[in-house]
């Protein structure tokens, strides 16, 4: 995935980044089942809002008039879940935040689409060495409890990430990565571990 310049969101596109969002909690979507989640699911909860502030943000009209309440339900949300993903962050559709606690994503970090974060999750920023900079995510990617991926690491599509892995280098396509450092062990892939993908 590359990290290109992010052009100005627009409703629609809003509507389907939530609707995927959701869609990958139970493999359906209704105005019931939005209700559910966005009242009682720490993890959509977050995300829907994170969507909110972020479309606000970009437009003009809308951050002058209606973008602090929803910024401070963010916030609210950060603080009473332990999930910071900055809205200005780049996140692809059909975001899974399967648990809450200690997820801290670096505004910079590219993250593709079907993107599984599990609690305790970091991906951080490097400011020195070969890979300086922040990860890059790509495609259903299943990221483990308690794992790290510091620098500008690219995570290939299709990857699983074993619980409290340490990741600093390039995972490749198809990748099951496992260890402090993290290794590749085997390339079965995050099948089975990134579901409801077919919204």
């Amino acid at each position: 995935m590359l990290h290109k310049k992010k052009k100005t969101m627009q409703l629609r596109e809003f509507f389907l980044l939530v609707r995927s969002d959701l869609y990958r909690y139970h493999g359906k979507v209704s105005s019931a089942v939005f209700l559910k989640n966005v009242l009682f699911t720490p993890g959509f909860k977050y995300s829907f809002w994170m969507r909110v502030v972020s479309y606000l943000s970009q437009h003009v009209f809308f951050r002058r008039v209606a973008y602090r309440i929803p910024y401070f339900v963010l916030m609210h949300y950060t603080y009473k879940y332990g999930i910071s993903i900055p809205h200005n962050t780049t996140v692809g559709p059909g975001l899974y935040l399967g648990h809450f606690g200690g997820i801290v994503v670096h505004e910079k970090s590219v993250i593709g689409r079907n993107c599984n974060i599990s609690h305790d999750v970091t991906l951080g920023q490097a400011n020195r060495g070969e890979k300086k900079g922040h990860p890059i995510i790509g495609d259903n990617v299943y990221i483990g409890p308690g794992a790290k991926i510091v620098g500008r690491v690219n995570v290939g599509n299709n990857v699983a990430i074993g619980a409290n892995c340490v990741v600093t280098h390039d995972v490749p396509e198809n990748a099951v990565v496992v260890g402090i450092p993290g290794r590749v062990v085997s390339l079965d892939g995050a099948q089975e571990y990134v579901n409801f993908t077919d919204y």
